[in-house]
């Protein structure tokens, strides 16, 4: 600024309107600067006309319209992706397959019968496996966080037919006999040997960056296992 090194703070942040930097002092939280947000920094402002009369103590005599103040997520000059590290956040959840409970089992000389009742249910789930879960990732200053959780299970079941489950299922109990699952279950309609089994896991991640800056991410994940199923009389033979 004509050479002036008075313009430190001036100089610092080139807007394409204003000369812009974080207050050396921030404002009373209950300041009308804040817009309501308990965090991201106060900017103030200046025009050229203004920063070209900085003295050597920062000041200047600026009218309303040369110097204001507002609020932003970051301080000025900060590159920050927050899409990139939304996903870092969500990565750091560490979202994994389910572990799929599912009777008749997938265990040497466990077999089902045509026409009576399959159960499905997520296996011991946790906040990796079913949610929700929580993570963050962070970039100088800048933190976001994410939460996620799974909203939906589609079980293909090896024989054209596919089952939605909007929660974890049922785990099998003897006790249940052959009763059709409460919430996510089937039944094959001819023998297999075996199905082969899939459940993808849909997760959606919401997260959450300074201020009102956020948004979802979906995802999912895929488990396989597999069945055998058979006539009975075949079975009882």
């Amino acid at each position: 600024m004509n050479g002036k090194e008075t313009c430190a703070f001036a100089s610092g942040t080139w807007t394409g309107r204003c000369f812009a930097g974080v207050v050396d002092t921030e404002p009373d939280p209950d300041d009308p600067a804040w817009k309501g947000h308990d965090d991201g920094v106060i900017v103030l402002c200046r025009t050229l006309a203004c920063a070209e009369r900085l003295d050597q103590n920062d000041m200047a005599h600026c009218s309303e319209f040369e110097e204001r103040r507002y609020w932003a997520p970051v301080p000025p000059g900060t590159e920050v992706d927050f899409e990139a590290l939304a996903q870092r956040a969500v990565e750091d959840i560490g979202i994994e397959p389910i572990t799929i409970g599912i009777v008749p089992e997938d265990k040497p000389g466990r077999v089902g019968i045509v026409g009576m009742p399959v159960w499905m249910w997520v296996q011991e789930p946790g906040p990796t496996t079913y949610g929700p879960g929580e993570g963050e990732a962070t970039a100088g200053d800048v933190t976001v966080t994410a939460t996620a959780r799974v909203v939906r299970i589609v079980y293909d079941m090896g024989d054209g037919t596919k089952v939605t489950c909007k929660g974890p299922g049922t785990p099998y109990e003897d006790r249940y006999g052959v009763r059709e699952s409460p919430d996510c279950g089937h039944q094959y309609g001819k023998q297999g040997d075996p199905y082969t089994v899939t459940a993808t896991s849909y997760w959606v991640a919401d997260w959450q960056g300074p201020g009102d800056l956020g948004g979802t991410i979906r995802l999912n994940r895929t488990a396989e296992t597999q069945v055998v199923v058979g006539e009975a009389q075949v079975i009882t033979q």
